[in-house]
């Protein structure tokens, strides 16, 4: 018979949102946007969706960006991605900043990582792989000065999930190893300009409903989709954020859909036969030795 043990139970929650899906920001130039995200980033461009001209889906683990041909689109904040190997990534940015001049793409090393801006302004932090080895694990999200703990309650009464107050942020789970992190500031926030995030949930239909009532379903995409803009004070009704969540169901066709990933340490030059893919649980890190994705 084990013995007892004090366990976290409660550390194991999720929630209601049971995936995270993308953050989707539309980009100019596809070949500058390939320069970024597959050379400098070293993720991978899915083989086998979206693969023309006018939008690129790029795999970073179980996550992905999706990215539109368009005006370009900058998320009013951060998206911080666990990347295997810090010296690699540092490395693969100083080779194309020559490529890159002229554009908004900057990169420098941190205690914890390196903070990176992509050719459009988009920010993202990496940091060394912790609870998974390869993905989006973060979205820090900037709002105005005393709406998170209403954003906070709208995620819980309406979404379901246990969003919580931690040091005056908004914390929501979104999934299994990502968070929405909303963070108040007193700098003045550029208008919302249509990018989004995807998020995936096991109660589909409740939400829904309570989104429908206060007429806040901005898209009704199809029987296993819908869209949400607004983040409202659910007493005033008063517009505390802007951000659209393209929400799906765990019946969508898309749902937890494996996704290629390749070892971008593997070139040409630098070749060994079975070593293209990126083997997401070869490292196990902080579980213990029971693995992770």
């Amino acid at each position: 018979m084990q013995s007892h043990q004090n366990f976290d139970r409660a550390a194991e929650d999720i929630g209601n949102i049971v995936e995270f899906g993308h953050v989707n920001v539309r980009v100019p130039d596809q070949q500058l946007a390939t320069l970024f995200y597959v050379t400098a980033l070293g993720l991978t461009r899915d083989p086998y969706l979206v693969t023309g001209v006018e939008n690129m889906w790029i795999n970073a683990g179980t996550t992905q960006f999706h990215l539109p041909t368009g005006e370009a689109q900058v998320l009013r904040g951060v998206t911080v991605l666990s990347m295997p190997d810090m010296a690699g990534l540092a490395g693969r940015l100083g080779r194309v900043a020559k490529h890159l001049a002229g554009t908004r793409f900057a990169f420098h090393e941190t205690a914890t990582g390196i903070e990176v801006t992509c050719p459009w302004g988009n920010r993202m932090r990496c940091i060394p792989a912790d609870s998974i080895r390869l993905g989006i694990t973060a979205v820090e999200l900037d709002t105005a000065p005393g709406t998170a703990p209403g954003i906070a309650r709208f995620y819980r009464e309406i979404f379901a999930t246990p969003a919580v107050m931690e040091q005056g942020d908004a914390v929501v789970p979104a999934g299994l190893y990502t968070k929405l992190v909303w963070r108040e500031t007193t700098a003045a926030l550029p208008a919302y300009d249509g990018a989004h995030i995807q998020i995936g949930l096991a109660d589909f239909s409740g939400p829904h409903a309570k989104l429908r009532a206060r007429g806040l379903i901005s898209e009704e995409s199809n029987q296993h989709q819908y869209r949400v803009v607004d983040i409202t004070d659910l007493d005033s009704g008063a517009v505390l954020a802007s951000l659209e969540h393209e929400v799906r169901s765990m019946r969508h066709p898309m749902y937890a859909r494996p996704l290629i990933n390749r070892d971008p340490a593997i070139s040409n030059n630098l070749y060994a036969l079975g070593r293209e893919p990126l083997v997401l649980g070869a490292d196990l890190v902080a579980m213990g030795g029971t693995g992770f994705l």
